[in-house]
Parts: structure tokens; C-alpha cells; sequence
């Protein structure tokens, strides 16, 4: 799985010209589920994140997590995040993990991030054309694959 997270002041998703979901402070996860990816790559991604010090505490040091700061979640599908441009300048995506695959991989995450967090996870719909807004906050933007783990 590969992950691209970004403290947000707020974020949305719009589908179809009406916004289906939104969130203010917290962190906006776009998601990538390759073919290899398990309940392995899940748990511990889902730590991580959750985990993640990336909240400023009271001497403006990056020392507290979303759950700390209790901010939301918004996560969105997206397979393009194992583009290889190795080869040519039409990105492939064979890297990706077909629907049968990624879909319940990707609803496993959200539950876990839910059970995690407490709370309510807010998403985007799976395979859907989708307009995401957001407030960069920082900006902090971090990237995680947990096929490299640094």
C-alpha cells in the first residue's frame, strides 16, 4: 500500500457536482492498493498513520497525532499512485490492484482506521470520478509505502 497523507484545515470530496464528503482539521489519505498488498500492509499502515506526530503541540513542535488533536479523516482510492513512468511518458498502472482486489483491501483500511481512531471516517467512492479540494496545512505532506517502510 502506498499512502500520501496531508494535514489538512479542511478537505472535499465532490462527485457528480455535489460534495459528498468533507472534513476540517485533520488529515486527508490518498490510498493505493497494490496486487501484493495484505492485512499485514493494512495494520501496520493504519498504525502508522494514526501514530503519525505531524500536529503541532504548544511550542509549535510537530509532536501530536490526529487523535491527539482530534481531527478527522478523509481517505480517497487512488490507483494512480503506482503509476510507473519508467518506460515512455503514458504512465502504467499494472502495479495497481484490480477492483476484486483493492476494493475489499480498501474498506479493510477504512474499518481499521475507524477502529483505531473511534471515530468516523469519512471517504470518496471507490472507481469514481472525483474532485477533491483541500487546505494544505503547512504544508505537510508525507508519503508512506509499506513495501519500503522508511
Amino acid at each position: 500500500m502506498r499512502a500520501v497523507i496531508q494535514r489538512v484545515k479542511n478537505c472535499s470530496v465532490e462527485i457528480d457536482e455535489k460534495i459528498y464528503s468533507s472534513i476540517r482539521h485533520g488529515l486527508l489519505i490518498l490510498l493505493g492498493v497494490e496486487e501484493t498488498d495484505d492485512a499485514e500492509d493494512i495494520n501496520w499502515l493504519a498504525q502508522k498513520i494514526i501514530n503519525l506526530r505531524i500536529f503541532a503541540d504548544e511550542n509549535d513542535l510537530m509532536n501530536l497525532s490526529v487523535i491527539d488533536t482530534n481531527g478527522e479523516l478523509l481517505i480517497v482510492s487512488q490507483f494512480t499512485l503506482f503509476a510507473s513512468t519508467k518506460k515512455g511518458n503514458r504512465p502504467s498502472f499494472i502495479r495497481s490492484a484490480k477492483q476484486d482486489v483493492a476494493i475489499p483491501l480498501y474498506e479493510q483500511f477504512v474499518k481499521a482506521l475507524s477502529q483505531l481512531s473511534g471515530k468516523e471516517i469519512k471517504t470518496g467512492i471507490f472507481g469514481a470520478d472525483m474532485k477533491v479540494s483541500l487546505i494544505n496545512d503547512g504544508p505537510v505532506t508525507i508519503i508512506i509505502d509499506t513495501k519500503i517502510k522508511e
